[in-house]
């Protein structure tokens, strides 16, 4: 009772008035699904996004390795190649995993184990599947780069399959000829 008497007489009016109080529910319902979904756009937005330059980084390391057949390449140079024209990926050098296979045209099977991705939190695991071709073979080459999702507890960020140290994996894949 002593509090109420402290108020003034606008504040004790305004904790009385009931107008207003219909708004008052939806705004409690909507206001967390539109923020909800603010956040999911933003993640979807920046994933995409690095998506792209994943992409064409491997793109850039792919052509350069089809043209140049009796160049030998280590996977930390086609690493670091793909890293260098990717852009804006973050410890890319670092999270970043390449496989690159021949491929058999007649009995097709890609690639048979999941994405060899870095998991930071487990011992380092040496490079699985890097072969160079030959001229006139087919090969296909994965990169699969592990990142920290944005909003790593809601939405799109909490869907994204994480490893041990909470970082997501992204995949992308190319397939090219060995130009003789």
């Amino acid at each position: 009772m002593r509090l109420r008497l402290c108020l003034p007489p606008f504040l004790r009016r305004f904790g009385r008035d009931e107008d207003g109080a219909v708004i008052m529910i939806e705004f409690v319902i909507f206001v967390p699904l539109l923020f909800s979904a603010f956040l999911m756009a933003t993640e979807l937005g920046l994933y995409s996004m690095r998506q792209m330059f994943l992409d064409r980084g491997l793109d850039i390391a792919v052509r350069y390795v089809r043209l140049n057949t009796n160049v030998v390449i280590t996977h930390r140079q086609l690493k670091d190649m793909v890293c260098d024209n990717a852009g804006f990926l973050e410890d890319c050098k670092d999270t970043l995993r390449l496989e690159m296979v021949p491929l058999d045209l007649r009995a097709f099977n890609g690639f048979t184990q999941p994405p060899d991705c870095i998991d930071i939190s487990e011992p380092v695991q040496p490079v699985r599947g890097f072969t160079l071709g030959q001229a006139q073979e087919m090969m296909l080459l994965r990169a699969c780069w592990a990142f920290d999702p944005v909003f790593p507890t809601s939405g799109l960020g909490r869907a994204l399959e994480k490893d041990g140290s909470g970082k997501a994996r992204m995949v992308s894949l190319a397939a090219f000829v060995q130009e003789p």
